[in-house]
């Protein structure tokens, strides 16, 4: 069964022990990688991964708590002889910002690097991204700060989702995109311009339906994250958990 595993899950300012919210998808033969933080090769070791084994890289937005890794990730992939090409997803505009910073480090030069493709992606409801052998990948435009991607992913046998919402303030295409899920991963940062509070993202999970409700990018500077579950089970009558980094979910 394919496996999710979450590799970070704080806020924007971690504290020390945690990392910025990514994480990996494992299926058969494709491993995802959904945004790239800091150093994200020394979280995938943690878990048994070689970077090398990254097929897919999904860029949910333009910030730097979520792509800021993409230069080194790439950089040290290169020197650790990968030959494997990686395909990268994201919004148009996602795409070229990315782009604009590689370039001043002039990486399309460097010797015997391998294959990158860039794969933009329409800012449309439950776009298919890609299928692989046992999982598929669609996104949905959220409504965050500037243009960002919420994310699905469906086992292809028995169709059971995990819905990831991104950095969002709570929204329709959000709804509409966890239909039909068991899970939904709701980030819980606050009730702020962009994002949710873990009483919203309960209200979310509750009028969605889910079984589950897994809460992330959540504070950890300041304050108790578990004080944030019950204030989730107040308006979600099902189970409710902080995502916990390097923990996994099968689907």
């Amino acid at each position: 069964m394919p496996e999710l595993i979450f590799l970070g899950c704080s806020n924007a300012v971690p504290a020390p022990g945690y990392e910025h919210t990514h994480m990996v998808c494992c299926g058969e033969q494709r491993v995802l990688l959904i945004d790239c933080v800091n150093n994200p090769i020394q979280r995938l070791q943690r878990v048994g991964l070689d970077a090398n084994q990254v097929s897919d890289l999904l860029l949910t937005h333009f910030h730097p708590d979520h792509v800021a890794g993409v230069p080194s990730f790439l950089v040290q992939t290169w020197l650790m002889g990968r030959k494997l090409p990686l395909r990268v997803y994201g919004l148009e505009e996602t795409l070229q910002r990315v782009l604009a910073n590689l370039r001043l480090y002039e990486w399309e030069s460097w010797p015997g690097m391998y294959t990158v493709t860039w794969h933009p992606q329409p800012a449309q409801e439950h776009n298919l991204v890609f299928q692989a052998e046992d999982f598929s990948l669609y996104t949905s435009p959220m409504e965050h700060l500037l243009p960002t991607l919420g994310v699905r992913l469906e086992n292809n046998r028995s169709k059971s989702a995990i819905v990831y919402s991104c950095d969002t303030q709570p929204c329709q295409s959000l709804m509409r995109l966890a239909k039909g899920a068991e899970v939904l991963i709701h980030e819980a940062t606050g009730d702020y311009p962009g994002h949710t509070s873990a009483s919203q993202a309960g209200e979310i999970a509750q009028t969605c339906g889910v079984n589950s409700l897994y809460l992330i990018h959540y504070p950890t500077m300041k304050g108790d994250p578990a004080t944030l579950v019950q204030a989730a089970q107040v308006t979600f009558q099902g189970q409710v958990q902080l995502a916990q980094e390097l923990s996994r979910l099968t689907f």
